[in-house]
């Protein structure tokens, strides 16, 4: 049971990672960008988090996991300013920024406590930070797709799973807030970023980040919904709940389109 378990853990990791990849190729790094908002790696570890160490301890990581979305932004910033100023080894480079910028937020927020209204406001707050900080970002569309090759994607994808899985174990471990802060970590929008980077080109990656920030509203709403949900509906039928506020929150997002501002290459 127990290997059933994370086999099917890491088989719904591997699977977003793929899909989110060829979202990106076939409807453009903008598209994909708003779709990496939504809660992907954090449902499924809020889900298994839930099962294995109860509701009412997933309640409580959900809080974490919001205010986090201030790390998950600051890791995709610090990886847009190495990526827009390195020539030579942009890429390891970049992602070794970004890692040091995830590690360093979450150990800041860490330091303090939050309560429900503040893990909502602040995350919200900082979604309209980062998009003013991205608006100058020029949009590049993938003229001509390259045909990813599977073993590329394969490796991309179980390193997402296998971190995914590294948080759901140490959760309760850990507790709740450091288990929160952790799934806060874009674990399926970090390989596709870099997917997207050695394939093509840092200003496609720059297209998907710049439309990263208004996604997270509906990892907002996922998390809220979460919070409130798990306790008093359960697990699934709280996460059916979940994910039909973070939908919402996404049609509403694509309902009401931004400027227009691109470039074809």
């Amino acid at each position: 049971m127990l290997a059933e378990l994370l086999a099917l853990k890491l088989f719904v990791a591997i699977a977003v990672v793929l899909v989110l990849t060829i979202i990106a190729e076939k409807m453009g790094p903008k598209t994909a960008g708003i779709l990496s908002g939504l809660p992907t790696g954090s449902a499924i570890t809020l889900f298994f988090i839930g099962l294995q160490n109860g509701t009412t301890f997933a309640s409580d990581t959900a809080i974490y996991n919001m205010v986090g979305i201030i790390a998950m932004q600051a890791t995709l910033f610090a990886y847009f300013l190495a990526s827009s100023r390195l020539k030579s080894n942009s890429l390891p480079l970049s992602a070794l920024f970004s890692l040091a910028a995830y590690f360093l937020s979450i150990y800041i927020l860490h330091l303090f406590s939050f309560d429900i209204f503040w893990a909502v406001l602040l995350p919200l707050l900082s979604i309209v930070a980062f998009t003013y900080l991205f608006k100058g970002i020029e949009e590049t569309k993938i003229e001509k797709p390259v045909k990813l090759g599977f073993r590329v994607l394969a490796f991309r994808a179980v390193v997402a799973g296998i971190i995914i899985l590294i948080v759901i174990e140490a959760a309760g471990v850990v507790g709740p807030q450091w288990a929160g802060l952790f799934t806060a970590f874009p674990t399926t929008t970090f390989p596709l970023i870099l997917i997207l980077h050695h394939t093509y080109d840092a200003r496609h990656v720059h297209t998907l980040i710049k439309n990263f920030p208004v996604g997270l509203a509906s990892l907002v709403a996922y998390s809220l919904t979460v919070y409130f949900a798990y306790p008093l509906f359960g697990i699934f039928y709280g996460t059916l709940a979940a994910f039909a506020a973070a939908l919402a929150v996404c049609a509403l997002i694509f309902f009401f389109p931004r400027k227009k501002q691109s470039i074809t290459v």
